[in-house]
Order: C-alpha cells, then structure tokens, then sequence
C-alpha cells in the first residue's frame, strides 16, 4: 500500500515556495555557470594562476549542488559494469595513461564514469578469504550475498570444490533471473569466456569456478553440471550473451573456425552452440556469431536473441584486437548491440558489462595490458551514457583490488609506464610496480649473480608486452584485499555513499527497479516493512522528494551568492 499525503492548505504554502526557491536557486546556478564560463577563459588553461583552481573548485561545486536533488524515480533499465581487478591505482594510472595519448600531462584527464554524481567504496573480502576472488565477489553483487572463494552463485554453507547432494540447495539467485521474472530483457556482454567465473555468476550455480566445461567424473553423481552447459539450459532466457569462450561449447572431436590448431575441449561429445540455437530459434530471431563481419551484420531491429563468441578461450586485449585475423568487437560496440536489442525488445533491461582482461593485465604485470583495457572500458560506459537517458541506473565498480601502486615522486606529466631515477644507488625502476609477481627483480638477480636490481636504464618500459618489475616472485601476480570504488547515476544512484558491503550492491539495483524482494515495496521509506499506513497530519510531501526543501533553498542562495560576491572582488 502506497501512502499519498493529503495536501492541506499549508502543505500547498510549503509547496509554491520550494518551487519557487527552486527555481531561483536554478537561476543563480545558471548565472554562476555563465561566470565561471568567462573566468575560466580570462584564465586559460595556466595551472599557476590561482584563478584556474578557483574556477575548477567552483564549477565542481556547482555540479554537487545540482547533484543534492535526488533521482527517486523507478529505474526502467539497469546497467551494471565491472572493471574486473580495476583497484584504484590501476583506475588512477589508466586516467593519466589516456591524457597521455591524447597529449597532455595526463593528471588532470577524467573518465565518463567518474563524472557520476555518487559514489561509495566497497568492501570486496569473501567470507573465508580476506583478499577475494571472482567467483564470490560476482555472487556478491550478482545474488546479494556474500559467499566464499571459488563458489559460484551458491552461499556460504556450500564446500568449495565439492559436489554434494545439498550443494545446490544452497543456490542463490542472481539479479539477471530476478529481472526476467520482472519482465525485463536481460543481457551478459564481457571480454573474457564467458563461462569465467565474473559472468558465469550471472546464471550458474557451481562450487567450482573452473568446471567451464567439464565436471570431474567422481563430483558428476551428486548433480553438479558443467557452466557452460547451465548457460545453454538456463531455467531462464538470456536475451543477449557476448564474449568469449567458444571452447567451452563445442566437443573435442570440432575444429574450432578460427584456430583450426585447435579443437572444442567438451567430452561429452555435445555441440552447445547447436543447441543454443535449437532451443531459440522456436522462441524467436536467434542469431550465432563469432567474428567481427558477423557481428556487423546483426541488426538488434530484428534480432530477439543474440550469442557472440568471438574466441575460443578469452578475447584479446584491447591493444591486441588489431591483430586478430578474424576480428572480434570492441567492449563498446558489444555494450551498443547489447543495449539497442534490449531496449528494442522491452524498455525495461538489465544489462551486466564486464571488462574482465584488465584483471589479466595485472596479474601479468603487463600494465599496458591492464591500463589500454580499462580504457576501452570507459568508452563502453560512456557509449551507454548516449544511448539512454535519466531513467536508468548505472553502475561502475569492481570485484576487487590489484598490488599495483603507483610510485617514487615522478614530475607532473611524467609519462605513467617510464621510469623513475631516484633509490639510492642511483638506478632506475618503473613508476607503475606490482607487489608481486612474476618479474620480480630478485629473479634477474640470482640469474646475473650480482645481487642487484637489473638496470632498466636502456629498456622501452611504455612498450605493450613490457612487463611491469614487481618484489616477490610469484607464478601471477595475486589480487588485492583494498576497498574499490563504486560509481554510480540515474534512479536510486544516491543510495551509494559510503562505504558498502559488497553485496549491497545488489540490494539498491533491485530495489532501483522494484524487483525480487522490493517488487512489492517499490521506494518505501523502509523497505523491510513497507510504508505506515497513516502519517502524521503536519507531514508535507516536497516536490522533488528532499525534506525541508524551502530552507535548504534559501540556503543554497545565499551561499552561492556569498561565492559569487567573494570571487569577483
């Protein structure tokens, strides 16, 4: 039940003069703009004068003024995208690294989504692991419950790497099926196979990530089924599935079209591309693609259902896709289809994105890999901004952290993937280095014999394949255990602004969208109860959904004249 508020006389006073304030605090912010604007250019892009971080300070300021009036609207679509591995400082060096390649020092660029009006940090830990993985963290913001390593779409009381007569009595839903319960289109766009363990969260239900394709014969008896096979008899439709992975389908005994070296990995003797196609080409338009012209030709006005494979196991980087003979999509043009087939079949979606090889570019300590990566991720996001508008909820954040950090007081505009000449015998190392690793510097030396670090004076460290020096010597370097940030816009976005749990993450989309548990508790001021049925007669329902609206206006006013009155003496 839906509580209306009567609106009584005062109710109306209170009413027109927040309307009215708000239209006069609107008025001073367009004119402060239109100021900043002229200042701005008096004082050009010269970082010394004080006036251009003034004006910098101020027009950020404006935007979080703007930004208090929140979007409590019901979200039609949801977008989720995870920069798999994208901890902070990677998310920091990627920044400048592509302010570089546009020419300019490189601190000062910004990315689509840090641009988002909210933010939080998530608490990214598994339940028996203080640094995470994939599979637990994507069940977290997936299913909203936290669980431990190598389970995937199953809670804590499951045994990893087991298969026992309970263990899937200990199932958890993911959003994807909640929404398709809700009648939304749904999608799985990711740069990786996309029976690994981030989108295979999306569907499956395994207490191990690697059974991509195959079950150990001895854990088959209690049940468990390979991932890939639960995608194609997924007890719901996936509208759209884009990446990579078409080995995991495909029987030992199929040359795959593309690596004709190679063969499908399946046992079974089952080709799931067929059945994939069997089963929705009765249901609607299905098309199977796994180059780029294939891809191209797709046209989302006609097409109900859509699965890309586009390599056999993970995709390519994104400094590599040049290369590849076949060709295979950017992250963004997946991001287009996959938004204009869903919006074109039900405006109401739930799209999960995951640019997942920024993960892998880290643990091979080949940061170029991991920064070129998250850049291409940035402009899926950003292609998502053009394509929809205020109605949909998007989100930006990761599964966890990296070792990576950035280091030893280089100069502003230093370029990101150079070195630095500063420890003490005078010999240099790179900015970017990773806690561990597979090249740590203890290798080089037990092989030279000297007992130093290698000198890297005349290596070319910005180059694509350079990998990154790191301290302990290990086979990959691991994940991080630090918070990661979460970006956020559109309905609901402000319900991130602290520091989360990561399963809550889950949590506020559903309840954005008024789906699975919130279905029937759509925007209530508790959602675990529902909304009194009787509200105290003085209550005064604010345009705009902010209490005290009036007060904060006149407020608002009078500090942004103060500003404007200061900063033009």
């Amino acid at each position: 039940m839906e509580f209306t508020p009567t609106v009584t006389h005062a109710c109306r006073t209170v009413m027109m003069e927040a309307d009215t304030n708000r239209r006069l605090v609107t008025s001073w912010l367009v004119l402060w703009f239109a100021l900043a604007v002229v200042v701005r250019q008096s004082s050009g892009q010269d970082e010394s004068n004080p006036l251009f971080w003034k004006t910098e300070g101020h027009d950020e300021l404006v935007a979080a003024i703007r930004a208090t009036e929140h979007n409590t609207n019901r979200a039609e679509a949801v977008i989720l995208f995870i920069g798999d591995g994208l901890s902070v400082p990677t998310l920091t060096a990627a920044r400048i690294f592509k302010g570089q390649q546009q020419g300019k020092p490189g601190e000062e660029t910004i990315f689509s989504f840090e641009q988002f009006p909210h933010l939080g940090y998530s608490k990214t830990y598994n339940t028996n692991s203080q640094v995470s993985d994939s599979a637990g963290t994507a069940t977290a913001y997936l299913s909203g419950v936290k669980t431990k390593r190598r389970l995937v779409g199953l809670d804590a009381g499951a045994n990893a790497t087991m298969c026992q007569p309970t263990t899937m009595s200990h199932g958890v839903d993911s959003i994807l099926k909640l929404a398709k319960e809700a009648g939304m289109a749904v999608g799985v766009v990711t740069t990786t196979s996309v029976t690994h363990a981030t989108p295979a969260a999306a569907y499956a239900h395994t207490p191990e990530r690697n059974w991509e394709a195959s079950v150990p014969a001895e854990e088959r008896p209690a049940g468990c089924t390979d991932i890939a096979l639960q995608l194609i008899e997924s007890d719901f439709d996936i509208d759209v599935v884009m990446g990579g992975g078409r080995g995991m389908f495909t029987p030992n005994t199929t040359q795959d079209p593309e690596v004709t070296t190679l063969s499908g990995i399946r046992t079974d003797g089952r080709n799931l591309i067929d059945e994939w196609k069997a089963r929705y080409r009765q249901k609607g338009t299905a098309e199977y693609v796994w180059n780029q012209a294939e891809f191209d030709r797709v046209d989302p006005w006609t097409t109900d259902y859509l699965l890309g494979l586009f390599d056999f196991n993970h995709m390519h980087f994104a400094a590599d896709r040049p290369q590849d003979v076949a060709g295979e999509p950017s992250i963004a043009e997946m991001t287009e289809k996959a938004i204009r087939i869903l919006q074109r079949k039900n405006n109401r979606f739930f799209l999960f994105v995951e640019g997942g090889r920024i993960d892998h570019g880290n643990h091979l300590n080949t940061g170029y890999d991991a920064l070129t990566d998250t850049i291409a991720l940035d402009e899926a996001v950003h292609r998502s901004l053009e394509l929809t508008g205020d109605d949909t909820l998007i989100v930006q954040t990761a599964d966890h952290g990296h070792t990576l950090s950035i280091a030893g007081y280089p100069p502003r505009g230093h370029k990101i993937l150079d070195k630095i000449f500063s420890d003490d015998r005078g010999l240099p190392y790179t900015t970017l280095g990773y806690a561990n690793g597979p090249f740590s510097y203890l290798v080089s030396s037990s092989l030279t014999g000297t007992g130093e670090r290698p000198n890297i004076t005349n290596v070319n460290t910005a180059g694509p394949k350079y990998t990154q020096q790191s301290l302990v010597l290990s086979l990959f370097e691991s994940h991080g255990g630090e918070d990661v940030a979460i970006f956020a816009r559109g309905p609901m976005s402000h319900l991130f602004h602290t520091v989360h749990e990561q399963h809550y993450i889950m949590h506020v989309m559903q309840y954005a969208a008024c789906i699975g548990d919130y279905h029937n508790r759509c925007h209530t001021v508790d959602p675990t109860v529902g909304v009194p049925e009787k509200t105290p007669t003085s209550a005064c329902a604010v345009p705009g959904g902010v209490p005290g609206l009036a007060a904060i206006s006149v407020a608002a006013v009078q500090f942004i004249n103060h500003l404007l009155i200061n900063f033009t003496k």
